[in-house]
């Protein structure tokens, strides 16, 4: 599922899904950079969005129902040049339409780097 797509092509690994909560890593490198050498903030909503739709995922009915992303947002707090992040995504709000996700990027020494919240639409098949 995770072969050719996006989360590939930026080296994210999933290190935990579970019931309301995903973690996944994500380098800082020449694929995560933006041209300044830091961190690109697309890479890290990128990083974001896509432990939401996972943990998303894992809470709905997969024989009947799917997930998609309806909005997210991000705060850009310190830059990264280098190195590895991590995401950790825990559910807020689980509702019968809708989910809300808080997702936290920090990096190795648990410093804050990007915080967002992603709203995912819960859709029947």
């Amino acid at each position: 599922m995770i072969e050719n797509t996006l989360i590939a092509a930026l080296g994210i690994e999933l290190t935990h899904v579970g019931e309301g909560k995903v973690i996944a890593t994500m380098p800082v490198d020449e694929r995560t950079r933006q041209p300044f050498g830091i961190l690109h903030g697309g890479a890290s909503v990128a990083l974001a969005e896509t432990v939401a739709s996972l943990g998303a995922y894992e809470l709905v009915d997969k024989e009947t129902q799917g997930v998609a992303g309806l909005e997210i947002n991000a705060n850009h707090v310190r830059p990264k040049a280098e190195g590895v992040v991590t995401a950790v995504g825990t559910v807020l709000h689980r509702g019968r339409t809708t989910q809300v996700w808080d997702i936290k990027i920090t990096d190795e020494q648990d410093r804050l780097i990007c915080v967002s919240r992603c709203t995912m639409a819960v859709i029947n098949k």
